[in-house]
């Protein structure tokens, strides 16, 4: 297996808050931290923009309705395969808990495990996901 020397810079790039309430949540981190929401009605998701302290763009995120009453913040760091990373988690004693999934048009996605318990994502950008 080809070892990915690439990933040891890698960032996080996204990450995802669940919300049982996602217009309190919404109110919540506007006022707190100044973010900004797009919504996208039919996913009931909304995108979050942020901002850094320097005024430059900050990392993106999204928050949806909470699946399942441990869900919890996730981060999703930055790769160039998914593939290749999926196979390395696996490798170094991490699970694989979802899949590779397509977000048409932007890139792919898995959720992990590391081996202490740590809730993670992959991230793959690739606007030819479908």
């Amino acid at each position: 297996m080809r070892v990915l020397e690439d990933l040891k810079m890698a960032t996080i790039v996204h990450f995802d808050i669940p919300a049982d309430d996602i217009e309190r949540a919404k109110r919540f981190y506007s006022a707190l931290l100044g973010w900004k929401f797009n919504e996208f009605p039919a996913m009931q998701y909304n995108l979050i923009t942020t901002t850094n302290l320097d005024g430059t763009p900050g990392i993106g995120g999204g928050m949806g309705k909470r699946m399942e009453p441990s869900q919890r913040i996730l981060n999703y760091f930055g790769v160039p395969s998914i593939d290749d990373a999926m196979e390395q988690v696996k490798s170094l004693g991490g699970k694989i808990v979802t899949k590779k999934m397509a977000v048409p048009g932007m890139g792919f996605l898995a959720n992990c495990v590391d081996p202490e318990g740590n809730s993670f994502g992959l991230w793959e950008e690739n606007t030819q996901a479908r």
